[in-house]
């Protein structure tokens, strides 16, 4: 799978200001995500959240596995600090 089908399918449901997305062999992927929807979720609401329009492609195992980081705006400035970025 395609790292831009993940960051297209994301944007096209999703109300997110950034998507990254990386992967070394095309089925197992890190996406960070960055938007103001995360601001008042749980962590188990926030993974929920990216893993409901990714359900057909880790059912039909074009993603095998997925590391989801999420951030709001906000909290996106201070990692990306923090990371050097």
């Amino acid at each position: 799978m395609d790292n831009q089908e993940i960051i297209d399918k994301l944007k096209d449901v999703l109300k997110l200001d950034e998507v990254h997305v990386m992967s070394d062999d095309g089925s197992h992927f890190q996406v960070i995500a960055v938007g103001e929807l995360f601001a008042d979720l749980s962590r188990v609401k926030k993974q929920q959240v990216i893993y409901a329009p990714l359900a057909e492609y880790i059912a039909d195992n074009r993603i095998h596995a997925l590391s989801i980081k999420t951030y709001t705006p906000t909290e996106w400035q201070r990692e990306r600090k923090f990371m050097g970025l």
